[in-house]
């Protein structure tokens, strides 16, 4: 099975901003990155949707906290203190308005200086979606049933350009899937001063906008 190392680059940066709190993982899965998480050292309070992938998760991951919810549901109060945020592949299933407001509750609940590290659909991500589907509003299709939306670099960057600042940017093609999937991968912290552009963060890989062409 291929496990999608995808947070390993970031792990220094995560235990630098994390503190003493817990992670809190939005739409954990069957729990691939709350297990990769819990084996850096880190306390993580996760949720997802599917009671099938809760179980999963918990087994995957025994020491994490996991509750099965609707990620627009209020956050589990053992998340009320959070420095760092990860959601892998989960904020894209919801109308414009709602992924808005979803985005910045997130910020609402992090620190100055805290992260959200996250990955979305691309809008070249046409084996899972991005293309033959009926279309329920701008790069949101219902997808076998189930809404999805799809990203452009302009969108991303729309999305959270109130108050964050983007340490990381890039599409990539991912083969967590049995075809090969494109997203777009996103590292954010919420400045000390979200109205002043502080220098790039200390410690963190290069700070990337790069756009994958294959």
């Amino acid at each position: 099975m291929y496990i999608d190392p995808w947070l390993e680059p970031w792990l220094s940066l995560i235990a630098k901003r994390v503190g003493s709190q817990a992670i809190l993982e939005l739409g954990c899965g069957s729990g691939l990155d709350t297990a990769t998480l819990e084996a850096a050292g880190h306390r993580v309070v996760a949720v997802d949707l599917s009671p099938g992938a809760v179980t999963k998760a918990r087994k995957r991951a025994p020491y994490a906290e996991i509750y099965c919810q609707d990620l627009r549901a209020p956050f589990p109060p053992s998340a009320s203190r959070i420095n760092v945020v990860i959601a892998s592949l989960s904020l894209h299933y919801f109308p414009w308005d709602e992924t808005l407001a979803l985005v910045r509750k997130i910020f609402e609940l992090l620190p100055s200086s805290g992260l959200l590290l996250c990955r979305l659909n691309s809008m070249n991500d046409h084996h899972y979606g991005a293309s033959g589907h009926p279309e329920i509003e701008p790069n949101y299709y219902l997808v076998d049933g189930e809404p999805k939306r799809f990203f452009s670099k302009a969108s991303v960057q729309a999305l959270f350009a109130t108050g964050w600042r983007i340490l990381h940017l890039e599409e990539r093609v991912v083969h967590r899937y049995a075809k090969p999937k494109s997203v777009w991968e996103v590292i954010l912290e919420k400045p000390p001063n979200p109205a002043v552009e502080s220098d790039a963060c200390e410690s963190a890989p290069r700070v990337s906008q790069r756009t994958c062409t294959s």
